[in-house]
C-alpha cells in the first residue's frame, strides 16, 4: 500500500517542474488527496474492517456474487495466462511488437492549443463567432497583439509603426485590416495584426516567427529606447509548447529515476526495477500513438465528432505522462508484490507469476473496468480536449490491463525466470523493506542451534 501511494504522489510531484502554475496546482491538490487516501487505508479502513470481523462479507448481490473469485485466484485469468507462461518468447514478441506499432505515431506528437474548432457546433455563440471571423476577418477570430513600449508621438516611432503594417501585409503573412491603438499617455501603443491560418496551425506559427523574428527587429527594434512584445492565441499556443517541451525531459526524468528507485528499494531487485520503467513508458507510448491516431491524424472524427486542428492539446502530453505512470506503477507494484509473496513461499517464478496475477485479477479488473468507463465519458463531451483526454487515458488503462498485465509481464517474468531478482553485489546495503520470510526467518533461528554450545 505505502509503495503504490508513494509511486502515484512521485509521478504528481513530477509536475512541479513543468514550469506552470496550473500543473502545479494540479499536482498539490492530486497528491493531497492520494495522501488522505493512504492515511485512510492504513487507519479508518483496517479498523473498519477489524470492527465488521466477518460480517463485512454479509449480504449478495444477486448474481454478481457467481463471478467471485475463490482462494486460489480467478480461473478466466489463469486459462488466459496458461498460453502466455507455456509459449512466453512467442508472446513477449506478440505483445511487444503490438505496442511497438501503436506506439510508432508517438515519434510524430505535435502539440496545437486548440482553437474555434475545438468548441461545440451545438452551441448558439459558436456559428456566431464563426460568421464574424468571416466577415471580418477573413478568417481569422484571434489576431496577433503587438505590445509597443515607446514614446507614440515621437516621428521615430510613428514611422516604425507604419512601416511594420506595410511589411507584415507585405509578407503575405497577414491580413487586413490591422489596428493601431495608443493609451492615454502615448507610452504604449497595441497594434492588431491578423495572421494566416486557423491561429494554431503551421501557416499561423510561421506567420508569428516572421512577425517575432524578421519584421518587428526590422521597424520597431530600430526605435531607440522602444521595446515590443508579442502575444494573442498563436503566440499563446506557441510559447506554451516551446515552455513544456523544454520542461517535459526535467518532469520525465524527475519522475522515471525516483521511480526506478523506490522500486529497487522495495523488491531488491535491479531487474525488477529496469523492467517496471520499461514496461510503463511502453504502455504510455502506446496510449500516446492511439491519441495521435485517432486526433491528430482525424482517423476518429467521424466516431467522435470533432474536427482534428492537426495537433494534440498542448497541456495533455505531460498530463498524461504523470497520471498514466502513477497509475500504471501502482497496479504493477501491487501485482509484483503478490508474485513475490508467492515466490518466497518456495514456488517457481513460473509458478509464482500465475498466482500473483490470477490473484489480483478480480481487484485490477475491476479498478480497470471503472476507469475506462469514467474516463470514456469525456470522450462523449463537446471539447475537444476532453475528449483527447477521455480517450488517452481510457486506452492507456486498457493496454496496461491487457496486453502488460495478461501478457507482456508474465511472458518477461518467466524468460528471465530467477533473473528476475538479481540484485548487485555492490548494492546490498539497500535497506529490506519486506518482512523476513518464514524460511529465512527459520535458518536465522536454527543457526546458531547448529553450531553448537560456545564457552
Amino acid at each position: 500500500m505505502l509503495i503504490s501511494g508513494f509511486t502515484v504522489l512521485i509521478a504528481m510531484a513530477g509536475l512541479f517542474f513543468a514550469g506552470d502554475k496550473t500543473y502545479l496546482s494540479f499536482g498539490i491538490a492530486t497528491m493531497i488527496v492520494v495522501g488522505v487516501a493512504m492515511l485512510g487505508s492504513l487507519t479508518v479502513l483496517p479498523a473498519l474492517l477489524s470492527k465488521l470481523g466477518p460480517r463485512v462479507d454479509k449480504g449478495r448481490i444477486p448474481i454478481v456474487h457467481r463471478f467471485r473469485n475463490d482462494a486460489s485466484g480467478s480461473r478466466f485469468w489463469k486459462a488466459i495466462l496458461r498460453p502466455t507462461l507455456a509459449h512466453p518468447a512467442a508472446a513477449a514478441a506478440l505483445a511487444g511488437g503490438l505496442l511497438i506499432v501503436l506506439a510508432l505515431p508517438a515519434f510524430q506528437l505535435h502539440t496545437a492549443q486548440s482553437g474555434l474548432e475545438s468548441l461545440p457546433t451545438s452551441a448558439p455563440t459558436v456559428p456566431t463567432i464563426h460568421r464574424i471571423e468571416d466577415a471580418f476577418s477573413n478568417g481569422v477570430a484571434a489576431p496577433a497583439i503587438v505590445a509597443i513600449e515607446a514614446n507614440t508621438d515621437s516621428p521615430a516611432t510613428k514611422k516604425a509603426i507604419t512601416a511594420l503594417s506595410s511589411r507584415a501585409l507585405a509578407s503575405g503573412q497577414a491580413l487586413k485590416p490591422i489596428e493601431v491603438d495608443v493609451n492615454a499617455s502615448h507610452d504604449v501603443a497595441r497594434v492588431t495584426i491578423p495572421l494566416v491560418g486557423n491561429g494554431v496551425d503551421d501557416r499561423s506559427n510561421e506567420a508569428l516567427k516572421t512577425l517575432r523574428d524578421d519584421i518587428l527587429p526590422a521597424t520597431v527594434g530600430r526605435v531607440p529606447g522602444a521595446t515590443f512584445a508579442v502575444t494573442g492565441n498563436t503566440a499563446q499556443s506557441v510559447d506554451q509548447n516551446s515552455l513544456l517541451k523544454s520542461k517535459a525531459p526535467i518532469v520525465f526524468g524527475f519522475v522515471l529515476i525516483f521511480a526506478f528507485g523506490l522500486l529497487l528499494v522495495s523488491f531488491r531487485s535491479i531487474v525488477i526495477a529496469v523492467k517496471a520503467i520499461l514496461l510503463n513508458l511502453l504502455s504510455v507510448a502506446a496510449a500516446y500513438g492511439v491519441l495521435i491516431v485517432v486526433f491528430q491524424y482525424g482517423w476518429g472524427e467521424s466516431l467522435l465528432n470533432f474536427t482534428s486542428n492537426g495537433g494534440i492539446a498542448f497541456w495533455l502530453p505531460i498530463f498524461l505522462f504523470v497520471i498514466l505512470f502513477g497509475l500504471s506503477m501502482d497496479y504493477h507494484v501491487f501485482i509484483l508484490t503478490r508474485v513475490r509473496e508467492a515466490r518466497d513461499r518456495g514456488l517457481s517464478t513460473g509458478e509464482a507469476v500465475e498466482h500473483g496475477i490470477s490473484a489480483t485479477a478480480g481487484v485490477v479488473t475491476s479498478a480497470a473496468v471503472v476507469m475506462v468507463g469514467v474516463f470514456a465519458v469525456f470522450a462523449l463531451m463537446p471539447i475537444l480536449d476532453m475528449k483527447e483526454m477521455g480517450i488517452g487515458l481510457a486506452a492507456a488503462v486498457l493496454i496496461d490491463a491487457t496486453i502488460i498485465r495478461a501478457v507482456l509481464l508474465p511472458a518477461s517474468m518467466k524468460l528471465l525466470g530467477d533473473w528476475n531478482w538479481y540484485l548487485p553485489s555492490w548494492l546490498e546495503w539497500l535497506p529490506r523493506l519486506e518482512p523476513p520470510t518464514e524460511a529465512a526467518e527459520r535458518e536465522r533461528i536454527e543457526a546458531p542451534a547448529a553450531l553448537g554450545p560456545t564457552s
